[in-house]
């Protein structure tokens, strides 16, 4: 999905991110110090946010579609290492729901003392990926691990007609 290959999936997204968070948490750490946490983090999550719209629409490329089920083959890379549990509730084209039962990525961030950085770095790309993979389906999701809750709550559909981005 990267300009220069492909080959980051061949460790998954689950290392990816434990080697991301080495490095960028000590990083965010010192800028802020430097220059003001709250500033930093704005900062932090508008570009995590751009990249992830890129990672979309590289995603739908890649698949040579952006539907709905694409998007759920997609999943495996997330899953790679046994990095989240997952309920399926709902898998059509207008409509992809499931649960995340246990996700290994809020484990990874609190093993590491990370927590508070673990949305950021993690979730929060989750509606910016899906506004690249396609903008005519949206995410509703209201609750995290990440955040302590018990699931997290993936919503997924098609809008209405009348609801398309233009």
């Amino acid at each position: 999905m990267s300009k220069t290959g492909n080959h980051l999936n061949d460790i998954g997204v689950l290392k990816r991110r434990e080697i991301e968070a080495r490095i960028v948490a000590p990083l965010l750490q010192a800028l802020g110090e430097r220059f003001g946490r709250a500033e930093v983090l704005t900062l932090a999550r508008e570009v995590i946010v751009k990249v992830a719209r890129e990672q979309g629409r590289e995603l739908a490329q890649a698949m040579n579609s952006n539907g709905l089920t694409q998007l759920a083959g997609s999943l495996a890379a997330w899953q790679k290492d046994d990095a989240m549990q997952m309920q399926l509730l709902a898998q059509s084209e207008q409509e992809f729901a499931f649960n995340v039962t246990r996700c290994r990525y809020a484990e990874m961030y609190r093993a590491l003392g990370l927590e508070e950085l673990g949305a950021l770095l993690s979730c929060n790309r989750d509606a910016a990926l899906i506004e690249g993979f396609n903008p005519n389906v949206e995410l509703t999701r209201t609750q995290t691990i990440m955040q302590g809750a018990p699931h997290c709550d993936f919503r997924y559909r098609v809008k209405a007609t009348g609801e398309l981005e233009r």
